[in-house]
């Protein structure tokens, strides 16, 4: 695919209005009825398992999330947005994963167009000239070369684990510029990047993580911006650290997952005889006590996630900025959650015995996805050592704060 076709900024506002960001207060809305979030559920548990045929999340679903506003959640309100203190929306992504792992996943991107806030203020316009509810989705890594021009850059590659790829209205991937320098995105539209079916995994199947591909193709320096930079928005969800959210959104998934588990065995503990005739779960000890203690394990993780959030956001609404501490600790939270939201489905999936190997049963398919979530490098083991390193007085690694 080789092009040199840009954006096009003919319906751009003049460059003496840009700067003037109340210009865009009066972004007409899509007349669609919003949706709640239960009738978005509902239509995810009816056609959760046709995600995983198709490997995707499909168009007219990402249209139910739009329509719940999940896909303006992190718009501007100047470009028309509602945007949601993060808890707000991380509670959302918890409430769909519970129903699907894979349709959370994708859903919680709609936090993504916080990074689109470094654009410029005039390609910000002409992306939301549409409206305000505009899937993102991309690939950063491998991190690809891009060779400067007049203008911009010249751009091709292959990127990796494009989640939500598919549904998405615009994609970016990563380049490179000069050595030690920050990576930048480039933004395209889907027609400029072809995507390579090539998700085949155990897990999340339904998460449409193909790769990207770009063949030459020149994108205005306009059209790049350097992932989790300078905001060019002034307002209170664009001061709240950038990559320690996109952590947060994923890591929610297992809460919500965990939730899910512990709900499918605790309706498995009665009403059934069991296979061997001995007695049913309920009756037995062991299971009373694991499943307690799961139950306690997953709200304490829960309260940590999102005191540790609303003090942050809260931190910011009265306009402070958030402190390396704070930043670390959103990102431990994020860590902790997948990897405590897995040890709990984990413990359901032990308590419910010989019915959950089957690859069709609930608990087997909460157990494979909760342990994708865990190997996420946002979440990674990694991020502990971070944590640990601030709260000594070490420097930590780079990238962490």
């Amino acid at each position: 695919m080789t092009s040199d076709a840009v954006i096009q900024s003919a319906e751009a506002p003049a460059a003496s209005d840009v700067c003037d960001v109340s210009n865009f207060s009066e972004v007409v809305l899509p007349t669609d009825v919003p949706l709640s979030l239960d009738s978005v559920c509902e239509e995810i548990a009816r056609r959760r398992d046709t995600f995983t045929q198709l490997k995707h999340v499909p168009r007219d679903v990402i249209a139910l999330f739009k329509r719940a506003h999940l896909y303006r959640a992190a718009t501007p309100k100047c470009f028309g947005g509602t945007p949601m203190p993060p808890a707000q929306f991380l509670r959302m992504i918890e409430r769909i994963a519970e129903v699907d792992g894979s349709a959370a996943w994708v859903a919680s991107f709609g936090s993504a167009n916080v990074y689109l806030a470094a654009l410029p203020l005039a390609s910000q316009a002409i992306l939301y000239a549409s409206g305000p509810d505009q899937a993102f989705a991309g690939g950063l890594f491998p991190v690809q070369p891009a060779s400067v021009e007049a203008g911009g850059y010249r751009v091709s590659g292959r990127w990796r684990f494009a989640s939500g790829c598919k549904g998405a209205d615009w994609l970016g991937v990563g380049i490179g510029g000069a050595p030690g320098t920050k990576p930048r995105m480039a933004i395209l539209p889907p027609s400029q990047v072809e995507i390579v079916e090539n998700w085949d995994v155990v897990g999340m199947q339904g998460t449409g993580s193909h790769d990207l591909r770009v063949d030459n193709v020149f994108v205005p320096e306009e059209w790049t911006f350097t992932r989790g930079g300078q905001t060019q928005v002034d307002e209170p969800l664009y001061r709240y650290p950038t990559i320690a959210y996109a952590a947060q959104v994923l890591a929610v998934v297992n809460l919500g997952l965990a939730r899910a588990a512990l709900d499918t065995v605790n309706q498995m503990s009665g009403g059934r005889k069991t296979t061997t005739g001995a007695p049913q779960l309920a009756d037995r000890a062991y299971f009373r006590i694991a499943l307690s203690k799961a139950e306690a394990r997953l709200r304490g993780v829960q309260a940590f996630f999102y005191d540790t959030t609303e003090t942050v956001w809260d931190a910011i609404m009265r306009g402070d900025q958030p402190t390396p501490d704070q930043v670390s600790a959103l990102r431990l939270t994020a860590a902790e959650a997948a990897f405590a939201g897995a040890d709990v489905v984990q413990a359901a999936y032990r308590l419910g015995g010989i019915a959950s190997i089957y690859s069709a049963h609930r608990l087997q398919q909460l157990m494979r996805d909760a342990m994708v979530v865990t190997q996420h490098a946002f979440l990674g083991e990694g991020i502990y050592d971070g944590a640990g390193s601030v709260y000594v007085g070490a420097t930590p690694f780079p990238g962490y704060i």
